[in-house]
Order: C-alpha cells, then sequence, then structure tokens
C-alpha cells in the first residue's frame, strides 16, 4: 500500500468513526424513562426543601419487587453518638460472609435504606456478600466530613467486630453509588491514613470525585438526563458550605496526588455515557493507574446516572450486566 491509499484509509477510517460518534443517545427503555421524567412538569430537585426533596426520590423508588435476601438491623456506637447499620444477607444464607459496606448515593441529602433496597440486595446476590449498608447523617443536617467519618468509623467497627453480625471482617470491600462513590474513595484514604482496616475491594457506581462543574460532560449533558449541573451544585453546596474544604481529597479524591493515591485497594469503577459525572469517575481511574493500583473502569452506553439504583430501569439488559459485573467482582476478591 503507498502512502496516498494508507492516507485514504486513515480518513475513511476517521470518517466512520465520526459518524458512529454522532449516534450517541439514550438506550430506548432509558429514553422512554427520560420522556416521563421530562414531561412530568415538577420542580426541578434544587428548588425544593431537602424535605420535599428526599419524598421524590422515596416516591420514585417505590413498589419495587425486591429480590430475596435476609435483612436485619444493628446500632452502634460512634463517637458517642448512635448510628444504625443494615445488614443484607442472601436468604438463608450459613456460615460466616464476606462483607462490603454500602455508602448510599442521593448528593448527600436523598436516599435512604428502602430506596436502595433493591440495588443492595441485587448486589448481595450477585456476589453472595453480605452489605451493611451505613445510614449516615444526610446534609444539610450534617456537612462535610461527618457523612465520611461515620461511614469510616462504621467500617472500622465491622473489620473489627463482624462475628457480632455474621461476617468476617477481613474479608472486607466498600461500594457506593454517586456521591456514596465518593465516599469510598474517602473511606479507603482514610484507611490508608490510619493503616486500617484493610480493605479488599473498591466499588464505585457512576461516582462523584470533584467539586468541577465545567467538565465536558458537564455541558453535554446539564439538562434532560436526569441528574443536572444545577442539582450537582445544590449538593455540593448543602454538603461544603465551607467551599474550601472542596479542595481537600477526602471531598474531592481527583484532587490527590498519585502519592496520596498509591496503595489504594483494587478498585472498579463504572460510568454512564448520559452524566453529568462521567468525565471525572473516568479521570479518577486514569489517576488511579497511575499510581500503581489495579483498576477497571466501565462505562455502560446510552445510561444515564444511577442506572443501577433506579428501580424503573433495574430490568434494562445493560443495568443487569452492570449489577453482574460488580457481584463479579466482589465475588472474586472477597474469596
Amino acid at each position: 500500500m503507498n502512502i496516498r491509499s494508507a492516507l485514504l484509509s486513515v480518513a475513511m477510517a476517521a470518517v466512520s468513526a465520526n459518524s458512529f460518534a454522532d449516534t450517541t443517545g439514550p438506550e430506548r427503555h432509558v429514553q422512554q424513562f427520560l420522556n416521563v421524567l421530562n414531561g412530568s412538569g415538577g420542580k426541578p430537585i434544587e428548588q425544593l426543601s431537602p424535605q420535599a426533596a428526599r419524598q421524590v426520590l422515596i416516591d420514585a423508588q417505590k413498589g419495587a419487587t425486591l429480590p430475596a435476601a435476609d435483612v436485619s438491623v444493628k446500632t452502634i456506637t460512634v463517637d458517642g453518638q448512635n448510628l444504625t447499620l443494615n445488614i443484607v444477607k442472601p436468604h438463608n444464607a450459613q456460615g460466616t460472609l464476606p462483607v462490603f459496606m454500602f455508602f448510599h448515593g442521593g448528593g448527600w441529602i436523598l436516599g435512604d435504606f428502602p430506596t436502595h433496597e433493591r440495588l443492595v440486595r441485587d448486589l448481595v446476590n450477585a456476589s453472595g456478600a453480605a452489605a451493611v449498608f451505613v445510614n449516615y447523617t444526610p446534609s444539610p443536617e450534617a456537612h462535610f466530613p461527618v457523612a465520611i467519618n461515620q461511614a469510616y468509623a462504621a467500617t472500622r467497627w465491622v473489620a473489627e467486630n463482624g462475628n457480632e453480625i455474621g461476617v468476617d471482617g477481613k474479608r472486607l470491600a466498600l461500594v457506593g453509588n454517586s456521591v456514596g462513590g465518593n465516599m469510598v474513595a474517602a473511606v479507603a484514604l482514610q484507611a490508608k491514613q490510619h493503616k486500617t482496616p484493610a480493605i479488599r475491594y473498591d466499588v464505585m457506581l457512576w461516582p462523584v470525585t470533584d467539586a468541577n462543574f465545567d467538565t465536558d460532560s458537564y455541558h453535554q449533558y446539564e439538562n434532560g438526563y436526569f441528574l443536572s449541573r444545577n442539582m450537582m451544585k445544590w449538593f455540593w453546596d448543602a454538603y461544603t458550605p465551607n467551599e474550601s474544604d472542596r479542595n481537600n481529597i477526602l471531598a474531592s479524591p481527583l484532587r490527590a496526588t498519585t502519592a496520596q493515591l498509591q496503595g489504594l485497594p483494587p478498585t472498579l469503577i463504572q460510568t454512564a455515557e448520559l452524566d453529568v459525572l462521567r468525565d471525572e469517575g473516568e479521570a479518577f481511574g486514569r489517576k488511579l493507574d497511575a499510581a500503581g493500583v489495579d483498576v477497571t473502569v466501565t462505562r455502560y452506553n446510552g445510561l444515564i446516572h444511577d442506572y443501577g439504583l433506579l428501580n424503573a430501569l433495574s430490568d434494562v439488559p445493560a443495568v443487569r450486566a452492570a449489577i453482574g459485573q460488580a457481584g463479579y467482582q466482589l465475588k472474586e476478591h472477597l474469596k
């Protein structure tokens, strides 16, 4: 092949690639969901009170068929205050189980165990491990770093006292969605700093990693794709009213140096193509890799933020595949 022919082939390939790039858009079930959501005429979440916003998510998640699992409650004392943990195990599981902590999403404002229960049960059944769901204090009732300190304290308690709830604290992972993914990174960094507990694996599902609203994905998907740019600003304002806190690597882990990230657990990061948080999640994965951390980053095309949480999307094939991926990796790393 001569140079002219080679260049022509490259040009044709570029045209073909650009043609494919122009065909991005929501997966068909996701599009149906967005049509209903965007046509509802309701106020944007960020214009509601925290209590009203919480009720929106509660109402949206009602009525889901929950997969079989055994659920119990444990109250522990952290810094003189009670912290409630929901413990989820595969139905009729016997013996001591590996365990993952679960830190929930909802912008540090919304979300609780009932809104996340179906997702947690799915992950438990896919992994064969128990889950410990941490009911941290939301914002604006509490601000950074209260939630991550509670999450770290709960993780340490499970590592040291897992026998009280029938789990093996030495086979321990961290899982979180959205801001819960942010909390996974924060707790892993705290565990490194304090040299305890040992964490085998991290799963960050469509995570928040930086207080930066000017990435390409923020501008591309700032409206009309469930999670908006203004909504994220509202979340950050409630969590970190002192904007200088946003430079702290426990709030914005993407701002950590490679030296600060070295030695963190192997990590799975899932991102959604049509999500304002996509770019920062993928950037964090690249930074982990640069720090020598074993990391897998998977982008799910056609999906929106919180695809794995939203009960309305729980049967979408790509969502089932994503849950399966997370469950498999947890099972492999918690053997």
